[in-house]
């Protein structure tokens, strides 16, 4: 009996599409959704008892494994004292002053419950500190589902085939500017064009929603400057790579390339929550402070800074920032990514990869990737065989080839070995 396909026919019949995410489904590659009945540092175990190593890490946030001691004992305590009280807490401070001590260009920060949440507030944050209406995003970059920013957005629509979602209407999208990622020229000519009118510009500055790519430092340094220029607002989507690819986030990579580099606002997620529902966007003072209660920009959320998630995250943060933890686990992804590399190109397969800290991305493609169009070469074929041929063998990845992958520190170098040797069994059947 598969308890999979059971529990999946069951789901159906109250859940749309039998799950509550559609990234979750199998819908690209075919198949039945694992179920997940339990975790434990590198490893889940779905509703058959099959143990799989875990490269999703519930899609980021599990950077410490699954189950870590510290961010369980954290939580249980805050169990203890209370669900939710709909009051301020002294460890929402604890939290925010951890947020910006880690992450310079953050005066001020606020605490909300997803990621979504985060990007459509700096959003209107910017919109309502500038006065203009126009934004700048990218094909490809996904910043959570708020109507304005779900065009061309990547992730689980490009799985899908659908370059934007229904109900969004056209009014509300009028505004947004969808450019080419890592096209300088691009930007130049939106701000030529209208740069009176553009509020900010908001960007993934590693993008996970066409599986791993990154803004080169000349696309990076030409967001910023044109921003500064026009009196735009420059806003880093990090909830994917946010504590996730550093310590500093990816803004602190970009700062050792760019002399003086910030980001005016930062949305944050999934790493400083820890697997609770908890997220965060903050930036300059003199901007966040356009915030109500101070200014006129509303924002407000029944659960922001709720006490167990706020555990949760500050335990994580405490674990990471310890001497050597982003050292060993950046070298930890790189030998997954060069191990499952070479698997490929040994058996003859065009296979390239890149990675930052705990974030990865694997291509079936002959180099890198710098855009969303150049993602989309990808073989569906060829990537719906290696995830099913690496899942059968033990190893839970992303289903879906626009997914970027996830390594924690509890991946262990057998881990990691076993993991590549999957990878040149299932190679070697192309």
């Amino acid at each position: 009996m598969d308890r999979n396909l059971d529990l999946f026919e069951r789901s159906k019949r109250t859940i749309p599409g039998g799950v509550n995410s559609p990234v979750r489904a199998f819908k690209a590659v075919g198949g039945t959704p694992r179920f997940v009945q339990r975790a434990q540092g590198a490893y889940c175990w779905d509703a058959n008892g099959q143990r799989y190593i875990d490269y999703i890490g519930s899609w980021g946030p599990m950077i410490l494994g699954h189950g870590h001691p510290e961010v369980l004992a954290a939580v249980q305590s805050a169990l203890g004292e209370g669900f939710s009280f709909g009051a301020p807490t002294e460890r929402e401070v604890e939290l925010a002053e951890a947020i910006v001590e880690h992450v310079p260009s953050m005066d001020m920060v606020r605490l909300v419950s997803s990621g979504t949440e985060a990007g459509m507030s700096a959003l209107r944050l910017a919109r309502g500190y500038t006065g203009r209406n126009k934004i700048i995003k990218f094909e490809g970059c996904y910043h959570g589902h708020a109507d304005a920013l779900l065009v061309k957005a990547g992730s689980g629509l490009a799985t899908f085939g659908h370059p934007t979602s229904a109900g969004v209407p056209a009014d509300v999208v009028k505004d947004t500017l969808v450019l080419t990622y890592n096209d300088v020229e691009g930007i130049h000519a939106a701000f030529d064009q209208y740069g009176s009118e553009i509020a900010c510009v908001m960007i993934e500055p590693i993008a996970g929603n066409m599986n791993f790519v990154r803004a080169s430092v000349p696309f990076m340094s030409a967001c910023r400057e044109l921003c500064t220029q026009h009196g735009a607002l420059l806003i880093l989507d990090e909830v994917m790579s946010g504590f996730r690819v550093d310590l500093g986030s990816a803004q602190a990579l970009y700062a050792q390339a760019i002399p003086g580099f910030q980001p005016d606002l930062t949305a944050l997620g999934k790493v400083i929550g820890g697997g609770m529902p908890l997220a965060a966007f903050g930036g300059r003072r003199e901007v966040m402070e356009q915030l109500a209660p101070l200014g006129p920009v509303y924002q407000a959320g029944t659960l922001s800074g709720n006490p167990v998630a706020t555990a949760c995250g500050l335990a994580t943060l405490r674990a990471i920032a310890k001497p050597g933890f982003f050292d060993a686990l950046a070298a930890q992804t790189k030998r997954l990514v060069d191990g499952v590399v070479q698997a490929g190109r040994d058996a003859g397969v065009a296979v390239c990869g890149d990675c930052q800290g705990g974030m990865f991305g694997l291509f079936l493609l002959p180099e890198l990737p710098q855009n969303y169009g150049q993602v989309m070469t990808s073989s569906n074929e060829q990537f719906n065989r290696f995830f099913h041929g690496m899942l059968d063998r033990g190893i839970y990845l992303a289903p879906a080839l626009y997914e970027a992958g996830f390594v924690s520190g509890a991946h262990s170098d057998a881990d990691i070995d076993a993991t590549v040797a999957a990878a040149r069994e299932v190679f070697a059947s192309f």
